[in-house]
């Protein structure tokens, strides 16, 4: 990580230009980080209900109307270029990653911004609790597991998470900050053994970078916005626009 962002235009503005394409892990800290979902509007109303129906993995900061790009969470913000890398999925196949959408853009493109869990980190590090992933400049370890969502419509499957590692001495205390942020997923969802919750191996996230776990530390795992892009591979939904784990759109909204 050669720079930090402080202020969330500025960091907006260098993931449009491409100058910034890393993770957004440890930028803006104090302001709410965001995943994005973006589907066609015949799909819009299904995936509103998941969200409903799964507020845990799933807490929507925003729903714009379809079409727009421009978020009320973030002043002189673009969705379809403000975010570090795109994913794109075309009947639950991955499609391959983009700088912007701009050119996919559809005039009935819903996009919806799901809270994150980086929005809790800074308030975490405030503490004096490390997190290797924001020590190391790395993405945070995401995997999939065998916690189930709540179907609506055509989407189902089941809870993605991430894992931050933690010294069993601080656990309690992280408990306690992450759950003043319910729109950033909250408390943990688990802690300590992965294999519970269907994780095979730590060591081979399904999604980032993984990370350490020390000899006095326990994973502990929170809901992750990344769930919406496994629910639409395993619903095959012919096409959704979302953000690369780990490469948020940070609003202007304090934590």
């Amino acid at each position: 990580m050669t720079m930090i962002f402080s202020e969330p235009k500025l960091l907006r503005l260098a993931a449009r230009e491409g100058r910034f394409a890393e993770p957004t892990a440890g930028h803006a800290p104090g302001f709410l980080q965001a995943n994005l979902m973006i589907v066609p509007q015949a799909y819009a109303f299904d995936f509103l209900l998941f969200c409903q129906r799964n507020p845990k993995a799933c807490p929507l900061i925003e729903v714009l109307e379809p079409g727009s790009v421009h978020p009320a969470c973030a002043h002189d913000a673009n969705i379809a270029t403000d975010i570090p890398l795109y994913r794109l999925y075309r009947d639950g196949e991955f499609a391959g990653e983009r700088k912007s959408v701009v050119d996919l853009w559809q005039p009935d493109f819903v996009s919806f911004l799901i809270g994150c869990s980086f929005s809790f980190e800074a308030a975490v590090a405030e503490a004096g609790i490390p997190l290797r992933h924001v020590q190391q400049g790395r993405n945070v370890a995401m995997y999939r597991t065998n916690i189930p969502c709540a179907p609506a419509g055509m989407f189902h499957g089941e809870m993605v998470v991430s894992m931050r590692p933690i010294k069993s001495s601080d656990v309690a205390r992280v408990v306690e900050i992450s759950g003043r942020f319910a729109v950033a997923h909250g408390v943990p969802v688990h802690v300590g053994n992965a294999s519970e919750i269907g994780i095979v191996d730590l060591a081979k996230p399904d999604y980032g970078d993984p990370v350490a776990i020390e000899e006095n530390e326990v994973p502990v795992f929170w809901a992750c916005g990344v769930t919406p892009q496994w629910v639409a591979q395993k619903s095959r939904i012919p096409l959704c626009v979302t953000h690369a784990p780990g490469m948020m759109f940070v609003t202007d909204l304090k934590g």
